[in-house]
């Protein structure tokens, strides 16, 4: 057994090193800046416009609408920002300053400003090329606007895609975030992971077979609540260390272009490690350019792509630059010392984390908070992500019913295994999963970046 676990962690360290190497990294940067020119700088130009017509509409009053078997445009938001909204943000950012050091966060915010252009993109594709059925009910997501809008040509790429978001599913959207809840859970009640594993499944599964509906009303009062009172949390510990922020703002900068690696190096090591842990935890966070979050917008009852995609901006906006900029800065302030020698001094990356809140706040009050967060957050992040696996699957049996029954089954069962497995090896199979799903995405991204720029130009020139 010790032998073929050895086979599967060196086969999941190369596939990892492939999908996260420099033509990866090009590739999510380079669709991220390419989307950015083609829609003429949305993300900068159109910014005010976006925070007013997004978390700015929800302070306006509105009359009720019923939205049939669709998600209202709220509930298509809190599924996706449920799914971007996870243990990345704090166990995902907290193991990326430790092992990349400080720049990485740099990194982290380059990757989250071009990919709010990303994230636009795929939202605005997803809604133009989605599918309605006979029923009503919207389906939508890369695998529907690789078919529709590149052709029947390049049905087998929508394929690919379906078949590792099927598969991601499994890792990034339940065995990582079921690990989290149970190491949160046991620090917080001592509870055995098992006994947490049959509880979350039980929760879950009352969800989860309730149907996209049902998850949408669920994440539309979950997710406000968690971020308001992780970011709260956030505000009072930065407010506490107020004087060590020009610190850790020049910590952040001088160490993204260091050639020496946290530890000492070869020259230039430690920038590409910056920046493969910034790219990654960044991308793993707000799954921008991945292709998930595009499948629960599809969901929506709005009409207008462009009105829906701008949430887009938004959800990456407060995914990264808000919530893992506050784990990031909490870590930062805390002065523990750095490197991958260091963090294995902790049971977990999430309880590194603990540590690092618990060393500014009054006795344990910091470590209860981050493992509250962390089980609202990966709760969260499974109930959306077991839509993404469902439409991935009803893709490709043509929406048979047996078929994603039978999906929803395994995933529910699988809350146990991520909550009794191995953390550490649930993350690199995650990870990797995580670029693999991106790069059949990424590709049909660049060739529809045309119909982005016409929806762009075409929404933007009725607002004037």
């Amino acid at each position: 057994m010790e032998k073929f676990l050895e086979i599967v962690m060196n086969a999941e360290r190369a596939a990892n090193d492939f999908v996260w190497g420099p033509i990866m990294l090009a590739l999510l940067v380079g669709t991220g800046v390419f989307l950015t020119f083609r829609t003429g700088w949305v993300q900068v130009r159109r910014f005010g416009y976006i925070m007013r017509n997004t978390v700015g509409s929800l302070f306006r009053k509105k009359g009720q609408t019923d939205h049939g078997s669709n998600l209202s445009p709220f509930q298509a938001v809190t599924t996706a920002l449920a799914g971007t909204v996870g243990t990345g943000n704090i166990a995902g950012v907290t193991g990326a300053i430790f092992i990349g050091g400080p720049g990485a966060v740099f990194w982290m915010w380059v990757s989250a400003f071009f990919g709010m252009c990303t994230k636009y993109a795929e939202i605005a594709l997803a809604m133009k090329f989605r599918d309605t059925g006979a029923d009503g009910v919207h389906k939508g997501g890369p695998m529907y606007y690789i078919e529709n809008g590149l052709g029947k040509n390049w049905k087998w790429l929508a394929v690919v895609f379906a078949l590792l978001g099927g598969l991601a599913s499994f890792g990034i959207g339940n065995i990582a975030q079921s690990s989290e809840i149970a190491g949160a859970v046991s620090g917080l009640f001592g509870l055995d992971p098992m006994v947490t594993g049959i509880a979350l499944t039980v929760l879950v599964g009352v969800v989860v077979l309730g149907g996209v509906k049902r998850i949408g009303q669920v994440t539309s009062l979950l997710v406000p609540f968690m971020s308001v009172f992780y970011v709260a949390a956030g505000i009072v510990v930065i407010l506490m260390r107020i004087t060590d922020i020009p610190g850790v703002f020049a910590a952040i900068f001088s160490s993204a272009f260091s050639f020496e690696a946290v530890g000492g190096g070869v020259f230039g090591y430690a920038i590409m490690i910056a920046m493969k842990n910034g790219f990654a935890r960044g991308v793993f966070s707000n799954e921008a350019g991945l292709g998930s979050a595009p499948i629960a917008h599809a969901a929506s009852s709005t009409e207008e792509p462009a009105e829906q995609a701008i949430w887009g901006v938004f959800e990456v906006f407060f995914d990264t630059i808000v919530i893992c900029s506050i784990t990031a800065f909490t870590v930062l302030l805390s002065g523990f010392e750095l490197g991958e020698a260091a963090l294995e001094g902790y049971a977990s990356k999430g309880s590194a984390a603990v540590a690092a809140f618990n060393s500014i706040l009054p006795g344990t009050l910091g470590g209860t908070i981050i493992q509250l967060s962390l089980v609202f957050f990966a709760l969260s992040t499974i109930l959306s992500w077991s839509y993404y696996g469902e439409r991935c699957w009803g893709y490709i049996s043509r929406d048979n019913k047996v078929v994603t029954s039978v999906y929803k089954v395994i995933f529910v069962l699988f809350c146990i295994v991520g909550a009794t497995g191995s953390g550490d090896l649930m993350w690199n199979i995650s990870d990797t999963l995580n670029g693999a799903m991106a790069i059949p995405n990424l590709i049909a991204l660049l060739l529809l970046s045309g119909a982005v720029a016409t929806i762009t130009r075409e929404y933007f020139q009725d607002k004037k």
